[in-house]
């Protein structure tokens, strides 16, 4: 049977079909890697916390809107952004006791790892990277709680209506 275009782009990784993933030119290409090295979970020089601390903004940010928009408590009588605050919480709390039992359960200790094991590979390092998650996760759920509470007046801010 004649190969197409298509067989020839899709291939074995690194041309073994055993490792059970396939090379295409996006999940294969130098972009690609570079962007998912990027990524604090992955960079090199970071501490655990800092990692977590990260992982945590980017995610605790982005709860508080749509739990707003689309959350069963939207149409709370007191304040509606007070309850989106309180879930995104809430979520980054549940994450947070999913990432310390991942890290308990999974990992060694340090004492127990090999020298020189990345800090990420033992369970005291992964303690500080769910630290670092429920700590930026739940700040940065504030900030989009007082961003959301106080839009109007920003927004005046911005248009040059306040004096």
């Amino acid at each position: 049977m004649a190969e197409t275009g298509y067989t020839q782009m899709v291939k074995a990784y690194k041309d073994d079909p055993f490792v059970g993933h396939l090379s295409t030119p996006i999940s294969d290409s130098g972009f690609t890697r570079a962007f998912i090295n990027n990524l604090p979970i992955y960079r090199k020089g970071l501490s655990p916390l800092a990692r977590g601390l990260e992982v945590g903004l980017a995610h605790g940010y982005f709860l508080v809107g749509p739990e707003v928009v689309f959350g069963t408590n939207r149409d709370f009588p007191a304040d509606p952004y007070l309850a989106a605050l309180l879930t995104a919480v809430a979520i980054v709390i549940i994450g947070t006791i999913g990432l310390n039992a991942h890290g308990l359960v999974s990992l060694k200790s340090a004492s127990e790892s090999a020298p020189g094991t990345d800090a990420m590979q033992t369970s005291e390092g992964w303690s500080l990277f769910a630290s670092g998650f429920f700590l930026g996760g739940t700040g940065s759920a504030f900030m989009a709680y007082f961003l959301l509470e106080k839009f109007s007046t920003i927004d005046a801010i911005f248009r040059g209506l306040v004096n």
